[in-house]
């Protein structure tokens, strides 16, 4: 027992004497990596799907890294996400034009392993989460009236109306795979740059979503607003709800507009981070 003590105390020991902490700021850009359908484009020849991965974006990190050893660290980060428009939804017919496109503004947190093969090259491998954040819709519509639309609304034929309105969609916490592998340059002994390629490997089940904005305007053939705010976010039209909720089952009896079946939506991406680390001074062993 004294034996196995004593080697714990040794190992603890040589630890701490090698042990050192460093800190981190990144930018970089992520590229789609899941080619899932997130929407489609409506013409009156086609239709045709769009396929990529919310993740796809700039992003802003902090981390920090703790080395036990010369090799061996474990690391903890934080980031944000600024995701690029996804086509939603884009129809150009005749008597309907939409142009709905879908983003994602999301906060992450990540904890991972790291191991430097040598003073310049490393990797890290570990687990993602999502923490905080939105995927967010935001949405035009025009639709032209037919005659007996444009009759009942007192306006000319050749009005239409004109809908703006944002959605906000939440999920369940999701739990991802991240791994990275980097070169760092050292400019002094505690000031560095370093390069990175990384992959995340996330999704993220649909939980609820919120009407955030609406407004519809009924607009006259010449582009005069002759009605501002016929519909609004207290006064939806048919079809539409405030909060809707994401089930795994729902009954084909169900009638509840605000209950919808749940879905994957992917955040899954590959990309390249640039960024400055800051290393506290190593303490040495004693001779």
């Amino acid at each position: 027992m004294k034996h196995l003590i004593a080697v714990a105390s040794a190992l603890v020991v040589s630890s701490m004497s090698y042990a050192q902490l460093q800190f981190s700021v990144s930018s970089g850009y992520a590229i789609s990596s899941a080619g899932m359908k997130l929407g489609e484009t409506v013409n009156a020849s086609e239709r045709e799907n769009v396929y990529g991965s919310y993740g796809e974006g700039a992003n802003i990190q902090i981390r920090g890294t703790y080395f036990f050893n010369e090799s061996l660290g474990v690391d903890l980060g934080l980031g944000y996400l600024h995701g690029v428009d996804f086509t939603k939804s884009e129809v150009n017919l005749p008597n309907l034009n939409v142009d709905a496109v879908a983003r994602a503004r999301a906060f992450g947190a990540s904890t991972s392993l790291v191991y430097k093969f040598n003073d310049a090259v490393y990797g890290r491998i570990g687990a993602l989460v999502k923490v905080g954040g939105k995927t967010e819709a935001v949405v035009y519509q025009k639709s032209i009236f037919t005659e007996q639309e444009a009759t009942a609304f007192g306006v000319p034929v050749g009005s239409y109306s004109e809908t703006n309105y944002k959605e906000d969609f939440h999920g369940h916490f999701p739990l991802g795979f991240v791994a990275a592998l980097g070169y760092k340059y050292n400019l002094t002994e505690h000031l560095g740059l370093f390069i990175e390629a990384e992959y995340y490997g996330i999704s993220l089940r649909r939980k609820d979503s919120e009407i955030s904005e609406f407004n519809t305007n009924i607009v006259l053939p010449d582009g005069t607003v002759a009605v501002d705010g016929f519909y609004s976010l207290d006064n939806l039209p048919d079809g539409y709800v405030k909060e809707t909720t994401y089930v795994d089952n729902l009954s084909n009896t169900n009638t509840d507009t605000s209950k919808k079946l749940s879905e994957k939506v992917p955040y899954s991406s590959f990309g390249i981070n640039f960024g400055i680390v800051f290393n506290l001074k190593r303490r040495t062993k004693n001779n």
